[in-house]
């Protein structure tokens, strides 16, 4: 599996890491454990296969020119039968473009790709804690929306994740490429 992720500005990344924190600390949810190394972030895309030598050397020369934008985040949610809660944006048409045009620009991989962070379908997002029993979704959700404010933030950067190991609800799943953006 791979997934193409934008990645915050350290304050907002340290804003969502705090509060994957606070939320293990009141043995609400242990999202932070689940991903070595893992990062805040919205996925863009998700494939089950990829030629991620290839791929790579796309996003380099596609990213070259995309400039940083700003992001707000006002919304809190969560997947119906996922149980996950998570910290949404509004969605700009400058958010919309950005995901739009990475997927137009890497149509030739969508064979593998799940059809969720296609156009039409993506609801974008950063989770904040996922498998989550009724009772602690609930006090994921209030712990919260007591916790977080309007937030303001920016999109700095793209990823590339490869998820290399799986062992029950722990994966490593690095970075392999990322790409700033200006």
């Amino acid at each position: 599996m791979f997934w193409v992720i934008a990645l915050f500005d350290n304050e907002t990344e340290n804003l969502i890491n705090n509060i994957w924190e606070e939320l293990r600390e009141e043995s609400i949810s242990y999202y932070i454990d689940e991903v070595q190394d893992g990062r805040p972030h919205l996925t863009l895309a998700s494939y089950k296969e990829l030629d991620k030598e290839n791929y790579i050397r796309q996003m380099e020369t596609f990213y070259e020119d995309k400039q940083s934008f700003d992001i707000t985040f006002n919304h809190i949610g969560s997947f119906l039968n996922y149980n996950t809660l998570f910290l949404s944006p509004t969605v700009t048409e400058e958010l919309l473009d950005f995901h739009t045009h990475h997927h137009k620009h890497f149509g030739t991989f969508n064979t593998e790709a799940n059809k969720l962070y296609e156009p039409g379908q993506w609801i974008p997002h950063s989770t904040l804690a996922n498998k989550l029993e009724p009772d602690q979704l609930s006090k994921a959700f209030h712990y919260c929306v007591e916790r977080i404010g309007l937030t303001k933030g920016r999109i700095e950067e793209v990823g590339l994740i490869e998820l290399v190991a799986q062992d029950g609800d722990t994966m490593e799943a690095p970075i392999i490429y990322s790409k700033k953006l200006k």
